[in-house]
């Protein structure tokens, strides 16, 4: 049977024993169905292969090459990887359009006696589905941002929010990135479709009738864009500032950006480009900082010197209301759980 979802909400809330993603793993790399299994039935290099037949020589032989790889392959997930299911068993599958590659293995299966169906539209009706949740309709939500100056544990207090049952969106932790220009991870980020299809997953389970705390980010984490419509929500929510001293938040980059700070040539790079915004004086005062290996004296400066100032004039532009301010102590874990309770108060009233 073919299947058509209306909605995000409808895939969310299937109930199908497994969802098999039969696209090649370059292609599920890059963004698939929450939940699906990768079960190629073409690899990279036989769907190139296959692709350039089909464009150099003929259509029809595309379809016969590749029909016998896609039963080969078919073949050996069934004896490899399925063998063990019962009669019940009951997937669904999809591949990039819905077509020749689900179609084929969704035949498979029912021929097999599994009660196998194939997505309409396959990948795509779900690309769009999601685009459409993050980029045209207004976002349901009552956004509250989490805010405050580089340094100030914000992503740390979110985190105990969620976990003591408060209603958050971590966009730092989805986007696999520290948010600022020292916040690459040594492994990287997920791509721009896999990073909005986590966001429309965890937004769309959320309760609009509760608030949300996320947290007061640009428009850009890293090289992932946030998408107009949670850009939107994000600029008109009101704010809750964390405010902590210097000295203690130069102590909570210390062993957060441990491995930032420990990489000299890559803070040169870095920091080089900054000279047309702080001046060369100023950056040549921070290279000096970094070839004396004084981690605690760049960290106050650059919090000094570069963070808090564009953190001034970004909150300058966007304008938000500040509805209640935290403070905070020295940031590690008992002053982190007590502002993480308070907030979550406070939430609750809202």
């Amino acid at each position: 049977m073919v299947i058509r979802f209306k909605s995000l909400t409808e895939i969310l809330d299937q109930d199908y024993d497994c969802v098999i993603d039969v696209r090649s793993p370059a292609e599920f790399a890059e963004d698939h169905w929450p939940g699906a299994i990768n079960l190629p039935v073409l690899d990279n290099d036989e769907r190139a292969e296959v692709g350039t037949i089909y464009v150099q020589e003929s259509p029809f032989l595309a379809r016969k090459v590749g029909a016998a790889k896609v039963f080969r392959n078919a073949a050996d997930h069934v004896e490899q990887r399925l063998s063990h299911h019962p009669g019940s068993w009951r997937p669904l599958v999809y591949c990039w359009r819905g077509g020749q590659r689900s179609g084929s293995f969704t035949w498979l299966l029912q021929q097999i006696g599994w009660r196998a169906d194939v997505v309409e539209g396959g990948y795509q009706s779900y690309r769009r589905l999601v685009h459409d949740y993050l980029y045209d309709a207004p976002l349901p939500h009552r956004f509250v941002a989490l805010d405050g100056y580089t340094g100030t544990a914000k992503t740390e207090i979110l985190k105990r929010v969620g976990m003591l049952g408060g209603q958050v969106l971590d966009l730092e932790g989805l986007a696999h990135h520290r948010g600022s220009l020292l916040g690459d991870y040594l492994t990287p980020q997920p791509s721009q479709k896999a990073f909005e299809s986590e966001l429309a997953g965890q937004l769309a389970r959320m309760n609009p009738d509760r608030p949300v705390l996320i947290e007061a980010e640009s428009s850009k984490i890293g090289a992932r864009i946030i998408p107009p419509q949670l850009w939107a929500g994000l600029k008109r929510a009101p704010r809750i500032k964390v405010e902590a001293k210097v000295t203690a938040r130069c102590q909570y980059l210390l062993s957060g950006y441990e491995d930032i700070l420990s990489n000299a040539p890559m803070l040169r790079e870095r920091l080089d480009g900054l000279r047309a915004h702080r001046s060369n004086a100023v950056v040549d005062g921070w290279f000096d900082m970094i070839a004396a290996g004084d981690k605690p004296a760049l960290t106050e400066a650059l919090m000094v010197q570069h963070y808090d100032p564009a953190y001034e004039s970004a909150r300058r532009s966007i304008g938000a209301d500040v509805i209640s301010t935290l403070q905070a102590g020295d940031l590690g874990t008992s002053d982190l759980d007590r502002i993480a309770a308070d907030l979550l108060t406070f939430l609750d009233g809202l």
